[in-house]
């Protein structure tokens, strides 16, 4: 993979020709994935209609919260994709990559294993990749570090930053007052004698009864999921008379996603859950990173909230086609990708990638034009590093690893 030379002459000027010949090319070394888990059924209790008239749910060909199979072959098109990118750059050859050339590890969730292994069948078809986990009933801690983690959990300073982030609860339901309105129409509750107000039900963010997280309540924690499960059935493929039983659109289904990234401000992106929602992770991202032994490629499969958390750690915000802004869609990934120029010099560009809601929606081959949306992020602490390596989202290795192993709490 080089820099384009007649972007760096535009980019110098006068004489930039000069320049651009002498601009040593960058080549691929490694590259670490984090996705989130493809298309699954809904939860259990994801729609909080439960207590609302309404017409049957859509009926689903896996148990709650299982990957679906089509949810499985988009992700074995995502590998099919992502795996030519891996050739194409020189850092893959041969049919079947070995484990100095690539690991996947995943949560112990059976729809992040089955991801997991739905991404291995486009990465390496025909080959035997070994999907990496935890026992089953374990916790992960890379995945779901509050879950088990003996660090210290101040409720306080995570309530402070919570409020500092997100102005409160009460201003985060005035923020998505358009989203709640909408979605009490697709849940049928805007109708009838006494049509429901959701914006005016109360919300709350507290410490967690167990002291290790925050519990939100009110309109946005209990309608995201809803948000979700529209995205899910859209997804999947079901007839549009299927999504939000016929009253909504796909871009409906994008804007009332708003409504589920919004948990992420609580549950992950405020300095203070980041650094601990995404801290181990952060910290065996950035041993990857510097460890000349790793493997080429580097894949974990988790979940949303992950995703959300690693990428607020870095200080910048994940968005693809087609979806909310924030709201990491499934099979979407947070990529880091280390670069060395010709004088050994390591650099590392940050990226997210995801298929779009039509090409998991219609299962599109990924071949010609057709890719999925590919966004390069620039970290704000390399804002200051020259406009060439800027433009490309280039940041020294150094810089990177200690951002994360600074901010991480793990």
């Amino acid at each position: 993979m080089t820099l384009a030379i007649a972007a760096l002459a535009l980019l110098f000027g006068a004489g930039g020709a000069a320049v651009a010949r002498a601009r040593p090319q960058f080549t691929v070394e490694k590259v670490v994935l984090l996705y989130r888990h493809g298309v699954r059924a809904p939860l259990d209790t994801e729609a909080a209609i439960d207590d609302l008239a309404h017409a049957p749910m859509p009926a689903w060909p896996v148990a709650p919260s299982m990957l679906t199979p089509r949810g499985a072959e988009a992700l074995r098109l995502i590998g099919a994709w992502r795996r030519r990118q891996f050739v194409q750059s020189g850092l893959w050859r041969g049919q079947c990559p070995g484990p100095r050339d690539l690991t996947i590890w995943t949560n112990t969730a059976a729809r992040t294993i089955a991801s997991g292994a739905a991404l291995a069948n486009g990465l390496a078809p025909g080959c035997a990749v070994p999907i990496g986990h935890l026992a089953d009933g374990q916790t992960d801690p890379l995945f779901e570090p509050l879950h088990i983690s003996p660090l210290p959990f101040d409720g306080a300073a995570a309530l402070a930053s919570i409020q500092a982030y997100t102005g409160g609860v009460a201003a985060m339901t005035a923020r998505h007052i358009a989203g709640l309105r909408e979605i009490a129409h697709v849940i049928g509750c805007d109708r009838g004698a006494a049509p429901c107000d959701l914006a005016g039900v109360p919300a709350e963010v507290r410490v967690a009864d167990d002291g290790r997280d925050i519990a939100l309540t009110g309109p946005i924690r209990r309608y995201s999921g809803t948000a979700q499960i529209l995205l899910l059935e859209y997804l999947e493929g079901m007839p549009l008379s299927h999504v939000g039983w016929g009253r909504t659109s796909p871009a409906a289904v994008t804007r009332l996603g708003a409504l589920h990234a919004a948990l992420f401000d609580v549950y992950a992106r405020t300095p203070y859950m980041a650094a601990r929602v995404a801290g181990p992770l952060a910290l065996r991202i950035a041993a990857t990173l510097r460890d000349p032994g790793a493997a080429k490629v580097s894949i974990f499969m988790g979940h949303d909230t992950n995703v959300a958390a690693l990428s607020a750690m870095l200080g910048v915000r994940v968005a693809a086609r087609g979806y909310a802004a924030g709201d990491p869609p499934p099979g979407g990934a947070l990529g880091i990708e280390v670069l060395h120029d010709r004088r050994g010099r390591r650099w590392v560009r940050l990226f997210f990638e995801a298929a779009d809601p039509q090409q998991i929606r219609h299962l599109v081959p990924f071949s010609g034009n057709e890719a999925p949306a590919h966004r390069i992020l620039v970290l704000p602490s390399c804002r200051g590093i020259r406009a060439a390596i800027k433009q490309r989202g280039l940041c020294p290795l150094a810089e990177v690893t200690r951002l994360m192993e600074q901010n991480a709490v793990g």
